[in-house]
């Protein structure tokens, strides 16, 4: 007896169903052998450590793969490692080279065995992070293991003439685009700016912020989104930039009221533009391309960037343009491969992959054509990253998403050198002890509002002031002391063992925030003061 077409029907829908895991199984490994990679298939293989994104790491681990086939006759995948921000990269790939050293697998010459640290690149972050990987690390040695020194990174050893190609002067800004010895290479550049949410900004009456110190305004307070220091670097660089441009004395200030108004200091910078388009905090501090990318992702078909609920400005007299690099590590298991990644990075094909618009997208199927015939630019999702190479913005600034010059914006305000004690002297003063800084900020406007009408008297208010904005005494470990002041800033951060994990470095970061405490205590016993400006 023959079966009928709906039996038929029927046992074909379930052998479907029956072979569905199978087939998603196949085009999955397909997939991930064009972009990410998985281990267990043929070809290279480069394990890269970053901070990115996924839209960034799909973006290049695609395009580097086309490039390398087209090129070296083989296909080559990414096994891609994101253990945290740049700050946590660093750490653990300081006790994997620690780790290395005691077990021998670094020689008396600093060369780290093949594949022994686990990751072959170190992809993104900022020029401060990758400049660490050039600094020399002693081992101590014992009886049978001698003393010597060695780098986390490894020189790319490109031509200078390759490199001229590339960058030209070596310089935006104050900042360099590569290191003269090539430990680090910028691929990207990163701008720091504030992204905001104009809804809520106008429930509060206050106008789109133009600088930094504009979110000073007591307005703010528990509506300012801020990521920790102390595990992202790119928030690290951005409090940098108001350092440098205001000065020890005014740049200390605006922090102590920005972390006044924080809601929160996130553990990863890409919390913040997110937070900021749902509401969760009116305005805070970004990485120009997170805030430029959240703004587009909230806009409404037909509106403009103007119209849209997020808005992102790079704050006035303060573009302060960092590098974006890559650093080869050393003992990456493949150095001629992760030389060819590098290399790939500088390409046009890849620099215009920060910046151009999607090739799936209307505007951007036009987009010019690369060595392939193919036009240039991301597949899925426009990265509105900075190319690092001047050429892009000389042949190409037309078809960018945002047409700005990074070499034209860039301060040219020098860096004071104050960048290692951002972290600790925020954590003392603006983080471990953020409900006493709360309250005393209240308390602080509050008579600053009352002293404006003649409320409150001004000589309490002025002790007020000075007890807010108080910064400590150090303690040198053989006693003496001195101010933190500028003047002393070389000398105290020499002592405190920079600040790093050590007992004395522990001992100073809890004096410091017991300091703080005692003094916004006394801002918030001095506000309770009936001391009051012509009472009767």
């Amino acid at each position: 007896m023959r079966p009928r077409p709906s039996q038929l029907a029927i046992v074909g829908a379930f052998l479907l169903v029956l072979a569905l895991p199978f087939i998603v199984s196949a085009m999955s490994g397909r997939q991930a052998g064009a972009g990410l990679g998985t281990r267990g298939q043929p070809g290279a293989e480069l394990i890269i450590v970053t901070p990115h994104v996924e839209q960034i790491r799909l973006e290049f681990a695609s395009a580097f793969s086309r490039w390398h086939l087209r090129h070296f006759g083989s296909d080559v995948r990414i096994d891609w490692r994101q253990p945290g921000g740049t700050s946590e990269i660093i750490k653990q790939l300081e006790a994997s080279f620690d780790a290395a050293a005691r077990n021998g697998e670094i020689g008396s010459d600093g060369a780290c065995r093949p594949g022994k640290i686990g990751f072959d690149v170190f992809f993104g972050g900022g020029s401060y992070e990758h400049s660490r990987m050039k600094a020399p690390r002693t081992f101590a040695g014992s009886s049978s293991a001698p003393k010597f020194t060695y780098a986390m990174g490894r020189p790319a050893g490109f031509d200078q003439a390759r490199l001229d190609e590339w960058f030209g002067e070596n310089l935006i800004g104050q900042q360099t685009l590569y290191d003269p010895d090539q430990y680090w290479i910028g691929t990207a550049l990163s701008g720091f700016g504030i992204v905001y949410n104009r809804d809520a900004l106008r429930e509060r009456g206050l106008s789109e912020p133009r600088g930094f110190a504009d979110l000073c305004d007591a307005r703010y307070a528990n509506m300012l989104a801020l990521a920790d220091p102390r595990q992202s670097g790119s928030i690290t660089t951005t409090f940098e930039s108001i350092m440098n441009k205001e000065g020890w004395d005014g740049g200390w200030r605006i922090l102590r009221e920005l972390s006044a108004n924080a809601r929160y200091f996130a553990s990863a910078a890409t919390k913040v533009p997110v937070d900021v388009s749902q509401g969760e905090a009116a305005a805070g501090l970004s990485i120009d391309f997170y805030g430029r990318g959240q703004a587009q992702f909230t806009m409404k078909p037909g509106q403009t960037a103007a119209e849209s609920r997020v808005g992102y400005v790079d704050p006035d007299g303060a573009v302060y343009i960092d590098a974006d690099p890559v650093t080869i590590l050393n003992g990456c298991s493949d150095f001629p491969l992760a030389r060819r990644f590098v290399e790939f990075c500088l390409t046009e094909e890849a620099q215009a992959l920060w910046q151009f618009r999607s090739i799936n997208t209307e505007a951007g199927s036009g987009n010019p054509v690369g060595e392939d015939g193919r036009p240039m630019g991301p597949t899925r999702t426009e990265l509105r990253r900075m190319p690092v190479r001047r050429v892009m913005y000389a042949k190409y600034l037309s078809s960018f998403v945002d047409q700005s010059n990074p070499f034209e914006l860039a301060s040219k305000v020098p860096g004071r050198g104050w960048r290692g004690a951002i972290s600790p002297i925020m954590a003392a003063f603006g983080i471990d002890v953020s409900a006493d800084l709360r309250a005393a900020w209240d308390s602080l406007n509050r008579a600053r509002d009352a002293a404006g009408r003649g409320a409150f008297s001004p000589e309490v208010l002025q002790q007020m002031e000075a007890a807010f904005y108080a910064m400590p005494v150090h303690t040198f470990k053989d006693g003496a002391a001195l101010p933190f002041n500028e003047r002393n800033f070389k000398a105290i951060y020499a002592d405190a063992d920079k600040f790093k994990d050590t007992e004395h470095a522990k001992r100073t970061q809890i004096r410091y925030a017991e300091f703080f405490r005692s003094r916004y205590r006394e801002v918030i016993r001095l506000g309770r003061s009936r001391d009051v400006a012509g009472a009767s």
